[in-house]
């Protein structure tokens, strides 16, 4: 009998040492899952609320910067010629140029990029029966404080294409209530004129490449996009809405 004994390896100790890693990497597994859950709702409790509560804070502020601005922006009567056939914008001459009298507009000076120089208002939407403002700009830092104006459209009020975007489900999502706009609704847009009222014409659903929807059009329109469905981006809530009351209604339909 040799003096030198094999140590044969015992199968049920290997059975168990597998058995102790395979429940160390499912727990670590679950800590993990539980962590990247609470991870994720956190993040999509401060994308639905946190920034909604701030951005309403912030909206205070902006209206009541609105309101006053509107008392020493500087307005100017133009005389305005209607264009003779669409597509094209509207014809704003120098008073030199013009013969006979005829129709006034009244055009305000453009505001500052991301400056709040008007209030949207919508008495059929519970969220925009206060107002929210309005801001030059529809850069990602201009749509976290309020609802954007495209600066190369028109300003409220003046005949064109004004175009308006704003969020659906975060920071503040002002326009959250856009699928319940049916054709009649009234959007009032107050500026330092005074009160441009627009009537919904329609709504339509667009990728987000159709960008024709932001050109300029024959009268006085009011173009908001926003994302859809909620919660997505993949597609673009538009409505168009038309001038019915306000300034210089008088004179671009007249």
């Amino acid at each position: 009998m040799s003096d030198t004994m094999t140590k044969v390896a015992d199968p049920v100790e290997g059975s168990a040492d597998k058995g102790r890693m395979f429940i160390r990497v499912v727990r670590f597994l679950g800590w993990a899952s539980i962590w990247l859950g609470l991870f994720l709702l956190g993040f999509v409790a401060h994308q639905l609320f946190v920034t909604t509560f701030f951005a309403q804070q912030n909206n205070v502020a902006l209206i009541q910067e609105a309101e006053t601005s509107f008392a020493t922006v500087e307005i100017t009567e133009i005389p305005y010629v209607a264009p003779d056939v669409a597509p094209g914008g509207p014809v704003l001459t120098d008073p030199d140029d013009v013969d006979l009298p005829g129709p006034v507009l009244r055009v305000e000076a453009a505001p500052a990029e991301g400056e709040s120089f008007a209030i949207i208002r919508v008495p059929s939407l519970d969220r925009l029966v206060d107002g929210w403002a309005v801001v030059e700009g529809v850069s990602r830092r201009n749509l976290k404080n309020g609802v954007g104006h495209m600066a190369s459209t028109p300003l409220p009020g003046q005949p064109g294409n004004v175009v308006f975007s704003g969020h659906r489900t975060t920071y503040g999502a002002p326009f959250h209530e856009f699928d319940e706009l049916v054709p009649g609704d009234i959007i009032e847009v107050e500026t330092a004129l005074g009160v441009h009222a627009y009537e919904v014409r329609e709504t339509i659903i667009v990728r987000p490449t159709e960008i024709w929807v932001t050109q300029p059009r024959e009268g006085a329109w009011l173009t908001l996009t926003t994302c859809n469905p909620k919660f997505s981006s993949r597609e673009r809530l538009v409505i168009f809405a038309e001038l019915v009351a306000g300034p210089n209604f008088e004179a671009i339909n007249g």
